[in-house]
């Protein structure tokens, strides 16, 4: 998540066309990870693997365009933006400072009883 914030922020920011893989790869995760490609600012054309799957409530389709921000030191890094998905993110943070707080809890509960 952190890396993901530092490119929407500080990352070149460019607009990339969505492809399709080349017909000769049938792998499953090349089917749900469509191609995104772009043109770094010095002029290099990159192709890179869409870092997250589609889903069925944001389908990429070939020929679509998208924003995406990448990092100009290594162009292959990027992040598409308005795909996030905050949400399970901020729920497995939530649950995970729960458990830490009633872990601190039965701790003191314990040291107390003695």
């Amino acid at each position: 998540m952190r890396q993901a914030r530092r490119l929407s922020e500080t990352g070149v920011r460019v607009q990339a066309l969505v492809k399709r893989h080349p017909a000769g790869v049938r792998e499953e995760s090349a089917m749900l990870r469509p191609l995104l490609q772009f043109v770094t600012e010095d002029d290099r054309v990159m192709e890179v693997v869409r870092p997250v799957p589609s889903t069925r409530r944001q389908p990429f389709g070939d020929g679509d365009n998208v924003h995406v921000s990448y990092d100009p030191a290594d162009p292959r890094i990027v992040v598409v933006h308005g795909r996030q998905r905050l949400g399970p993110e901020r729920a497995f943070m939530a649950g995970g400072t729960l458990v830490v707080l009633l872990s601190v809890t039965l701790f003191v509960v314990v040291i107390a009883g003695r």
